[in-house]
C-alpha cells in the first residue's frame, strides 16, 4: 500500500511538471508571435517613416541656378565633350530667339489613349486643366496605353515627370508615377508613351472614378494639373 501510494505520487508529480511545461511552451510560443507581430509593425511603421522622409527630402530639395541656354554654351566653351553633349541636346534651337530665356515652358497638349484592336482615343488638354464632364471611359480588363504630346520652349526642362492619383467614392485607389526626362526647346512636339496597363474588372471596379495628374520637373515647377472624370465599363463606349 505504501508502495502503490509512492508510485501514485509520483506519477501525479510528473504529470504536473509536463503541464507546466506545456504551459510554458505556449507562453513562449505566444510571445514569440507577439514579438513577431510587433516587429511587422515596426518594419511597416519604418518604411512608412522612410517613404515620409523621401517625400520630404523631394520638396526640400533646391537645385543651382539656372541660366539662359547662351549662358550655358558660353559657360562651358572650354570644354570641348560637354559643349558638344549641349549642342547636340539643343539639336537645331534658334539661339536668337529663346537663348536669353531663362524659365523653360512646357505645354501638354493631348492625351492619347492606345488599346489593341481599336482607334486611338485622343483627348485635347484644355490650357486651364479642368475638361468638361466626363472626360473618357475605359472597358473593364482592357489593354491600354497612355500617349503624352508636350511641347517645349524657351529653355531646357530637366526632369519632367508625370504624377496621377485616382479617387473611387472618395477612397485613393491608385497613385502612380513616371519620369518622362530632360527636354530642349523645339518646335516639334515630343512624345512620351507609357508602359501598357490593365483596367480592373468586376462589379467593383466598373463605376465612376475621379483623378489629379500633374506635370513637374526637378525644381517641383506645376506646369499643367488636371482634375477629371472617367469611367470603367463592361464594354468601350459607343464613339
Amino acid at each position: 500500500m505504501a508502495v502503490g501510494a509512492v508510485g501514485s505520487s509520483n506519477n501525479m508529480g510528473f504529470d504536473e511538471k509536463m503541464e507546466a511545461g506545456d504551459k510554458s511552451g505556449a507562453l513562449e510560443t505566444k510571445t514569440s508571435e507577439t514579438m513577431s507581430a510587433n516587429q511587422v509593425g515596426v518594419d511597416e511603421s519604418s518604411q512608412n517613416a522612410a517613404e515620409e522622409e523621401e517625400e520630404e527630402v523631394e520638396r526640400k530639395i533646391k537645385l543651382g541656378p539656372q541660366f539662359t541656354l547662351k549662358e550655358q554654351l558660353e559657360k562651358d566653351k572650354d570644354d570641348e565633350s560637354l559643349r558638344r553633349w549641349k549642342e547636340q541636346l539643343l539639336g537645331t534651337v534658334d539661339l536668337e530667339n529663346v537663348g536669353e530665356t531663362l524659365e523653360p515652358e512646357v505645354r501638354i497638349l493631348s492625351l492619347s489613349i492606345i488599346s489593341p484592336g481599336r482607334p486611338d482615343i485622343v483627348l485635347p488638354i484644355p490650357e486651364d486643366g479642368k475638361p468638361k464632364g466626363l472626360w473618357f471611359s475605359l472597358e473593364e480588363g482592357s489593354h491600354y496605353k497612355l500617349k503624352f504630346s508636350f511641347q517645349v520652349s524657351n529653355n531646357i526642362v530637366s526632369g519632367l515627370r508625370y504624377t496621377n492619383t485616382v479617387w473611387k467614392t472618395g477612397m485613393k485607389v491608385d497613385s502612380s508615377k513616371e519620369m518622362f526626362g530632360t527636354f530642349s526647346p523645339q518646335a516639334e512636339p515630343y512624345t512620351h508613351e507609357m508602359l501598357e496597363e490593365i483596367t480592373p474588372s468586376g462589379f467593383f471596379a466598373r463605376g465612376s472614378y475621379s483623378a489629379r495628374s500633374k506635370f513637374l520637373d526637378d525644381d517641383n515647377k506645376c506646369y499643367l494639373e488636371i482634375n477629371y472624370t472617367f469611367d470603367i465599363r463592361k464594354e468601350w463606349a459607343t464613339p
